[in-house]
Parts: structure tokens; sequence; C-alpha cells
């Protein structure tokens, strides 16, 4: 998403709307979404009409890489993967286009 609008999380306007949906302002957002411990961003997810579409990340506090995977229109899609606090990889997960798991390895988070 190229210079796509970028929210926190904790902004007082974001809401959601009894259906999972996430509005900014009192309307369904579409940009990225941002949280934060302190100054360290922990997770970037992508929105489209308040729908979680698109790259969604987690880092540790220290910057790490925690997890990353995709999802389309709120379902997981492709591969998502989640490591360890060292690097090490902990899981990997496959789901189909319709967000069915199809596949998994690893010994979880």
């Amino acid at each position: 998403m190229a210079s796509a609008k970028r929210i926190d999380i904790d902004d007082p306007a974001v809401d959601e709307d009894g259906s999972g949906n996430l509005l900014f302002e009192g309307a369904p957002f579409t940009g990225e979404v941002a949280e934060y411990s302190g100054e360290s961003l922990i997770s970037l997810d992508e929105y489209v009409d308040g729908v979680l579409h698109g790259r969604s990340r987690e880092w540790y506090v220290d910057g790490t890489l925690r997890s990353q995977g995709q999802a389309s229109m709120g379902r997981p899609v492709g591969t998502s993967r989640e490591w360890h606090p060292n690097g090490s990889m902990a899981e990997e997960k496959r789901f189909s286009q319709d967000g069915a798991l199809t596949g998994q390895r690893g010994d979880g988070p």
C-alpha cells in the first residue's frame, strides 16, 4: 500500500462496528493500522473498507519479526509464519484462497 494512511489502533477515534469491521472517525477504515509498545512498532495490518485485507505483521519489542501473513477480506490466505524471539521458525501455516487451513508445520508459538 504505497502512501497509505496509517492510524494507531489506540487512537480514540478507532472503533468497531459490532460486526468486527474497523472504523476510524465513524467510517470504515482503509489503510494501515499500527500498534505500538512505547516507541516500538509491534504490529502493522492492512485494512480495506474496515476489513483486514493485505499484509499483517508483528514484531517483538526489540524489532525482531514475530509473525507475518496475508488476509483476503478478513480471512487468512497463503502462507503465514511465526518466529521465536531468537529468530528461529516456530510455525508455518498454509491457507487456501477461502481461508481454509491446508497445511501446517512447526512447534507452535
